[in-house]
């Protein structure tokens, strides 16, 4: 990452690509590399960071949390999504925290060279309005699940859209992912979940390999439907 200047981050960002050249250089000369290491909080729910922030690389969770501590799992970011939006639109603290879930580079944009971009930018600015529509649809899948699925289809649905065709044409999930992290996404305990996974692996809809990847099998679209 150190090879690559603010200007050649930018570029490679899907938000930024509707910048003008103009803009790109104001962008990139505000912007600030910032490194997370495996479990720091890149934003905490309930605080204000006044700020952006784009994931170059790594992985973080989003989640949110009660009083008594118990964590649900809402999303997971990759390369090229962002937070922090929510904040910097209503002024409002984090709806949520975010955690590393490995080592994660960031790009971090402040508020002024945020609010700048927008108005002078509509392209961007309908980027942002579809990332905001697309988490809110996430959410109320997330609500349907919560509302009208047992905990085999709650699974299913969580199974199905964390994998993605590999290049022997198969689904599968090559990250692994923990039971715990499942019971957090779908609200179940660990305990249950995983009576449900070694259900579901003995009806052979989903099989586990040596390397710790999943393979789904076309028949859990059923559960999840």
């Amino acid at each position: 990452m150190s090879m690559l200047s603010n200007l050649d981050l930018i570029r490679r960002v899907p938000l930024f690509s509707v910048l003008t050249p103009a803009q790109a250089e104001s962008v990139a000369s505000a912007v600030v590399k910032k490194r997370f290491k495996r479990g720091e909080l890149i934003v905490e729910q309930g605080k204000k960071t006044n700020a952006l922030f784009i994931v170059l690389s790594g992985r973080a969770r989003v989640m949110t949390a009660d009083s008594r501590g118990r964590e649900v799992i809402l999303a997971t970011l990759q390369q090229g999504d962002y937070i922090g939006e929510m904040s910097l639109i209503d002024n409002g603290p984090h709806s949520a925290s975010v955690r590393a879930e490995v080592q994660t580079d960031v790009l971090v944009l402040g508020q002024p060279e945020f609010a700048r971009c927008l108005p002078e930018n509509t392209s961007m600015a309908y980027a942002v309005m579809k990332g905001l529509v697309q988490r809110l649809r996430h959410a109320d899948r997330q609500i349907e699940s919560l509302a009208l699925m047992d905990v085999y289809g709650r699974v299913a649905r969580t199974l199905l859209e964390f994998a993605s065709v590999g290049r022997d044409g198969l689904l599968s999930i090559r990250e692994k992912i923990s039971r715990q992290d499942v019971a957090k996404m779908v609200g179940a305990s660990r305990e249950m979940v995983s009576r449900v996974m070694k259900d579901l692996e003995e009806r052979g809809l989903i099989e586990t390999r040596e390397d710790g990847s999943l393979v789904i099998k076309e028949r859990l679209d059923s559960l999840a439907s």
